[in-house]
């Protein structure tokens, strides 16, 4: 560990006395945020809080921390799921929240200006309201948008429109140093040396603190229909998939579920919506695919001829969700799974690894063999057309100490055959501090070297979000 230095008296008073945001100090500090939404990657106590008001407050913050070989680490709304947003070294946390306008839209050029702390949410409703549609839809939806584009996240239209990555246009930053820049610009290409915007998108708040984004948006679809599918079997839900493509159907979602998690979910929202058994045969997995176009009858031949694919592929039957209300049910279930599981499980952890989607069915095939091996409960569903799947141990009844002994032996089989199938550790969490040890494993020496070395240059004194991905 670093050796960093204590927070003292004098420092919180020059904090204090640089900021006109709040600051909050021991017991002040609201214990929500001292860990994220997966508390078992470690829970840390800040020693003092700032309430983020702008960038030139932020970089006195950071000029302070940098020059007293202190801590920082910027914290959007804790949604995080790897320990990313955890200040396991103390030190300084800057709350980000509080900066959430929308700065306003470029019409001419379909961008908006927002501050980090607006939510995903909020700014989904207020492109909808003007005809535009921003595309990122991971499933969290009341995370901050400096949280998103800090882990990259990608959610259920990436198959179709891409990463936050694909999104992002430009932004402010402050430096661990404190100093203020700007990456990227209002154009849709460039070629102007090294893509310093795309480095700090996805590095999880270690190379630098965001403090405006310049995000794309694009119209809002006119049509949008949805379609439940139910199969016999997992193995055949998942085969479908390719086999959309190939029929350039081009679907804006599709998601996979097993029938034990669609179940939890809906007892969790008091609301059933997938039919478990049609016309006497059971369903044990479901697709979830939506589609979107300009106008219905274009959309109505889609799902007529998704509709042959599917049901030649094994579904059952075909249901269309064709109102906005039927969409709305349909996805709910969906949006709750995290939610269902944590409120049924006293342990847990997760995984998102990302594997090309033709081997989607053998890996889920080969972690459900293996799970049978542990004495915990395994549940997977995931974003089946590319190949992010979301994987979770849950148990009742373990001790702690055993279900994390258990649980790191099985990971590090799960991430080992994702490798093996040409996958990756993450599609869209990312590594914070859960994941360290499996990122230098799986990605190498050669390549996490290459990242340290970048850390290094960004932050000479490590006090960016220490010991989160490879410092």
């Amino acid at each position: 560990m670093e050796n960093y230095n204590s927070v003292n008296e004098q420092i919180i008073e020059q904090i204090k006395s640089s900021v006109t945001g709040r600051v909050f100090v021991g017991e002040e500090i609201n214990v929500d945020f001292f860990h994220d939404e997966m508390p078992i990657y470690g829970e840390g106590t800040p020693d003092v809080l700032v309430d983020a008001v702008n960038a030139e407050e932020i970089s006195k913050v950071v000029k302070i921390c940098n020059e007293n070989k202190i801590p920082v680490i910027a914290r959007g709304a804790g949604t995080g799921l790897v320990g990313a947003g955890v200040a396991i070294d103390k030190g300084v946390m800057i709350n980000m929240q509080p900066m959430n306008k929308i700065l306003g839209y470029d019409e001419e050029n379909m961008v908006v200006k927002v501050q980090p702390g607006v939510l995903l949410n909020d700014l989904a409703e207020d492109c909808l309201l003007k005809g535009y549609m921003y595309p990122p839809d991971p499933g969290e939806k009341f995370a901050t948008l400096g949280g998103n584009v800090s882990t990259n996240a990608g959610g259920m239209r990436a198959v179709k429109y891409g990463t936050t990555r694909d999104y992002v246009r430009g932004m402010e930053v402050v430096l661990p140093t404190g100093e203020i820049t700007r990456f990227g610009a209002t154009v849709s290409k460039t070629s102007t040396g090294y893509s310093l915007k795309d480095l700090m998108i996805g590095a999880e708040g270690t190379l630098g603190i965001i403090t405006e984004l310049t995000l794309k948006i694009i119209p809002s679809p006119k049509e949008t229909i949805s379609l439940i599918v139910p199969y016999e079997n997992l193995d055949d839900c998942i085969s479908t998939v390719p086999k959309l493509f190939k029929a350039y159907l081009n679907p804006q979602a599709i998601e996979f579920m097993e029938k034990e998690i669609v179940e939890m979910s809906e007892k969790y929202i008091g609301k059933e919506t997938f039919p478990k058994t049609v016309e006497g045969v059971e369903a044990a997995a479901f697709l979830l695919i939506t589609f979107d176009g300009d106008n219905e009858e274009s959309l109505n031949d889609i799902i007529e001829q998704a509709a042959e694919v599917l049901l030649e592929a094994g579904a059952i039957d075909v249901l269309v969700a064709d109102t906005p209300n039927k969409i709305k049910e349909a996805w709910a279930a969906r949006s709750s799974f995290l939610e269902a599981i944590e409120a049924q499980t006293k342990l847990l952890d997760e995984c998102d690894v990302v594997v090309p989607i033709n081997k989607i069915a053998q890996y889920i095939s080969y972690v459900n063999e293996i799970g049978t091996d542990y004495p915990f409960e395994v549940k997977s569903f995931g974003h089946a057309g590319d190949g992010n799947l979301h994987i979770y141990a849950c148990s009742n009844d373990m001790e702690k100490d055993e279900f994390i002994k258990v649980v790191d032996d099985f990971m590090n089989k799960i991430y080992g055959k994702a490798y093996e199938m040409g996958g990756q550790i993450s599609g869209e969490h990312g590594i914070g501090h859960g994941k360290k040890k499996f990122l230098r494993e799986f990605e190498g020496e050669v390549n996490t070297s290459l990242m340290r070395g970048i850390k290094q240059v960004f932050d000479p004194n490590n006090i960016l979000n220490p010991h989160k991905v490879v410092s």
